[in-house]
Order: C-alpha cells, then structure tokens, then sequence
C-alpha cells in the first residue's frame, strides 16, 4: 500500500488551511496544558538553483526530513516552481518540557528554555554506523566558543586507515569540525557542537556528537546555561493532541543503539501509544494509523477526532 500521496494531499491541505507560504523562525510558543504539538506545514516554491540542502540550511531543517516530506522529488534539483513542503510542524517528544531533548529518530533538538513559555528546535547530525550516539540523561559542563580539535586516536586511526590522516591538532578556524563553539557533555567524549561542513546536517554523520548548523549552535550556547539538563531518546513514533484531535508523527526508527532499525512497527507503535494513558479511550482511525506509519514522512497527521471512544485492547487487536 502506497500513502505517500494521500500524506502529501493532507499537508498540502493544511498549508492551505494555515495559509502558509513563507518562512518562519523554528521558535514556538508551548501549546496549552495538555497538548503537544507547534508549529504549522508550509510550501514553498523552489528556484531553478534549489537543492533540499540549501533549503535545509535557510529554514533550519535536516537533509533526510526534507527528503521524507517531499517523496519523488529530485533533491539535487527540485525545478523551477516545484512545490516544496517545509515539514515545520512537530509534536513535541514525550516526558518532561525541560531543558535539552534530542530524538535520534527524528534527527533532531528541541530546547525549552526556563520560565520562557517557548521552544525552540533544530536539526541534527548524530552518530552513523559503528559511532552511535547514546540514549542516556545528562547535562552541559561546559561552553567553549571557537573551540579547537583534538581528534581521539580510534578517529586518527580511521583516517589514517583511510589514507586520509589527520593533525594531532586542529586549531580553531573555517577548517576545525567542531565549528565555531561546543557544548561539552556529561557523557565522556560527546559534545553538540557547530560544523565546517554545510552537508550532513539531519543526517548519521557524525562519530556519535551531535552536529548543528553554526548559526543554531550559536543560538543554543547563547540561551543554554552550564548545567541545562539533556535527555537523549529515541521516539520514531509521537503521538500528540491539538484543538481535541490525536495526531501521530512517524520517522523511520533506528534501534536502541541508533542502528538502522527493521523493527515490527506496528508493535512499536502500540508501545508508544501505551505510553500515553491520556488517549487510551479515543477512538483511532486505524487504517490512517497504518497509512501514517507505512509513509514515515515526518509530519504531524490527525488520526482521531474528540468524540469517538473504544477500549485499548480493542484497538490493539485491530492494529
């Protein structure tokens, strides 16, 4: 079964209904008590020189998020006045709205800054085969703007490996990969930090930090007090309510390791429902459910209405 179509159909109606068609700063006002998601879908028409890596960089979304939202479009060159869908709307992750969360499925960071009422989020590059980012609770120790490189020996002897040796050192500049500031981790060896490299961000590139974009990690290190806690999960699945709808988000999931994942989706699904006593009694559109899963493109879809009711084991059997 095919849902990519259909998903697009209802994003392209949303914008509609939305009425957005420009660009707006990845900050959101946290939604009411007991709601969960921000923001809003927009299309955009590309230029002749658009490619999904330029867009990612100006409307601060990942490479392989823009690619899941706009299935069948050429990345490289979308064509002139080829609609291109924004995928800026989320649910927010589940747990506490505090501080740093970062969702390996969802390549990507949201920071809830004290007392603001707001959140903001950015994409992420994280850990790729072999270098996984954890799942783990920790906090920032430290900020270093125009931080130097000191590459670990496993990295030096990768590249050399590769014949592409590294310096013992790379001091601060245009060429450190650390970019212009890093956020220091709790977890020994991992830091979120900037980048000299435009590509890979929203993707699994890194060996196991998390990578921003220079103009994000500048915004984070300047909000981001040492100490803010950071609470890495892994949700490919969010469920969230807005205005008495239950809307379902789906990524490709990856592993507890950050593996690429061939899990029973289905059962993960139920998993992540579960988790959310607050919706144990709505009714679900279970076929939209599917379709939402099958399609993993990223976007906040409505599964549910306000009025209907069912039990869960019901509905756990029809999935």
């Amino acid at each position: 079964m095919s849902s990519r179509v259909p998903a697009i159909a209802r994003c392209l109606s949303l914008c509609a209904l939305f009425g957005a068609s420009s660009v707006v700063a990845m900050e959101w006002p946290l939604p009411p008590p007991g709601e969960d998601v921000v923001g809003h879908v927009q299309v955009i028409r590309a230029k002749y020189e658009d490619t999904f890596a330029d867009l990612g960089v100006a409307n601060d979304l990942g490479y392989l998020e823009m690619i899941a939202a706009n299935p069948g479009v050429d990345a490289w060159l979308p064509g002139e006045g080829a609609e291109i869908i924004l995928p800026t709307r989320f649910i927010l992750p589940s747990g506490p709205r505090e501080g740093i969360v970062i969702n390996l499925a969802e390549y990507r960071l949201y920071y809830f800054p004290k007392g603001q009422g707001v959140v903001h989020t950015y994409p992420l590059g994280i850990g790729r085969e072999g270098w996984n980012s954890p799942l783990a609770d920790a906090r920032i120790t430290a900020k270093t703007p125009n931080p130097g490189w000191t590459p670990p020996q496993s990295i030096l002897e990768e590249h050399a490996a590769d014949g592409d040796p590294l310096p013992a050192y790379v001091p601060p500049g245009p060429d450190n990969p650390l970019g212009p500031y890093k956020l220091t981790l709790s977890l020994p060896g991992y830091l979120i930090h900037g980048t000299n490299k435009k590509f890979g961000i929203g993707m699994r590139v890194s060996h196991g930090c998390f990578r921003m974009l220079n103009h994000n990690i500048l915004q984070l290190a300047d909000m981001a007090p040492v100490g803010t806690p950071v609470r890495i999960i892994n949700e490919p699945y969010k469920f969230g309510l807005s205005d008495g709808k239950v809307y379902l988000e789906a990524h490709a999931p990856l592993d507890d390791t950050g593996e690429s994942s061939v899990v029973d989706r289905h059962a993960a699904v139920i998993n992540a429902l579960l988790k959310r006593e607050d919706l144990g009694s709505l009714r679900l559109d279970w076929d939209m459910v599917r379709e939402v899963v099958a399609a993993e493109d990223g976007l906040p879809v409505p599964i549910a209405g306000p009025s209907a009711v069912i039990a869960s084991s019901v509905a756990t059997e029809r999935l």
